[in-house]
């Protein structure tokens, strides 16, 4: 599977420098021409790409985490995800960290969505569905990290995405479409599980 990468809603353009750099955030500037001819400095944050896997298993359950990290208040709930380490394509980065955050591995993987979702930091979010998944290896979480495997159904999903506490914000219109459209619930369901 190659992945094309999405383009920003505002692109960066070739003449922005880098001002700073950090260690996640890069930050960018240059000089933008106005309707009026006069000019003025824009910025934009760039940062490594992400991927997102909802994975799926044979007995048709999602495995999503229970999740704590470091400097959010709150456990969330959430899917395998990370990012995406350089000379890494999406697909690559999806499977490694599905691996590192469940132990699960997967030889069915779609990409469901692919997107940047600010115009002002540039950064691609890829969304897979990994099929079929099994479980080969125990998780090996990073030392910021607290995983609890979360197995749940289909239906579950959609009223965990439909309430509060659910992380990943970039399906939630898709999980309130399947709540109240049958036939988009039934599309879902072949996405997420085949056939």
């Amino acid at each position: 599977m190659t992945t094309m990468r999405p383009i920003s809603a505002q692109p960066l353009p070739a003449n922005a420098t880098c001002v700073f750099e950090g260690k996640l955030f890069s930050v960018y500037q240059w000089e933008q021409t106005l309707y009026d001819g006069s000019t003025a400095t824009f910025e934009k944050v760039k940062r490594p790409d992400t991927v997102l896997v909802f994975a799926t298993t044979s007995d048709r359950k999602i495995l999503l985490l229970t999740q704590e990290q470091p400097g959010y208040n709150e456990p969330f709930v959430g899917v395998a995800g990370g990012r995406v380490e350089d000379g890494e394509d999406p697909e690559t980065a999806a499977l490694r960290e599905l691996l590192e955050e469940t132990g699960y591995t997967s030889d069915d993987m779609v990409l469901w969505k692919a997107e940047q979702p600010l115009a002002k930091i540039e950064w691609a979010m890829y969304t897979f569905i990994a099929r079929n998944c099994r479980s080969i290896s125990s998780t090996m979480l990073d030392a910021g990290e607290k995983m609890i495997l979360k197995p749940v159904t289909l239906d579950e999903l959609i009223e965990l995405g439909t309430s509060d506490g659910f992380y990943e914000r970039n399906v939630i219109p898709d999980l309130y479409k399947a709540k109240i459209n049958s036939s988009y619930r039934k599309k879902l369901e072949g996405l997420f599980f085949g056939g």
